[in-house]
């Protein structure tokens, strides 16, 4: 066997992004010294914000959770259905040519007014960028969509079928507003 990791690839990296923002541990479990001490040292299994931030006392730690809910997938039968044509794409919002701060901006206006508009799906054009790397906005808005002023709007989001635009577009479930 090979003591070599496997590479993450751009999507599970964002996804274990995604994830490990959303997750508070129960409770602090000290690790003897010498485990802290090489797992610092390495820099393996650290979270961005465990080598800078002390942790945060519980009471604070609840009151710094985000509200928004977590996002999830549109799941396999729901993109089928889609990538068919049986479910029909509420809205299109195509990002070429604009930059990141312009694309920002009219993502959220976009996701606000299909929000306001009780769109069920939409479809979000990145564009796949050029070479072998994605594009910045194939990776921004992944990111973005999961910033707290997106998930309140936003279930969640997968790569779209090749008829959509396979890599280069995201399908994006929006929430629905709550009738009182």
């Amino acid at each position: 066997m090979s003591s070599r990791r496997r590479v993450l690839s751009y999507e599970e990296r964002v996804l274990w992004t995604t994830v490990t923002k959303a997750i508070a541990p129960l409770r602090a479990s000290p690790l003897p010294s010498g485990e802290v001490d090489a797992r610092s040292a390495s820099g393996e299994g650290l979270k961005p914000h465990e080598a800078h931030e002390p942790p945060l006392p519980k009471g604070e730690r609840e009151r710094a959770a985000p509200s928004a809910p977590p996002l999830t997938p549109l799941g396999r039968r729901m993109t089928q259905r889609v990538a068919r044509g049986k479910e029909k794409i509420d809205a299109r919002l195509d990002l070429h040519g604009l930059t990141q701060s312009e694309a920002h901006g009219d993502l959220l206006r976009f996701l606000r007014n299909a929000h306001a508009r009780d769109a069920r799906l939409v479809l979000v054009i990145t564009g796949k960028g050029r070479g072998p790397e994605p594009g910045v906005l194939r990776r921004q808005v992944p990111q973005w969509l999961g910033l707290p002023e997106f998930r309140a709007l936003v279930i969640g989001f997968e790569d779209a079928h090749a008829n959509h635009g396979g890599e280069g577009a995201l399908y994006v479930r929006v929430r629905r507003t709550r009738s009182a």
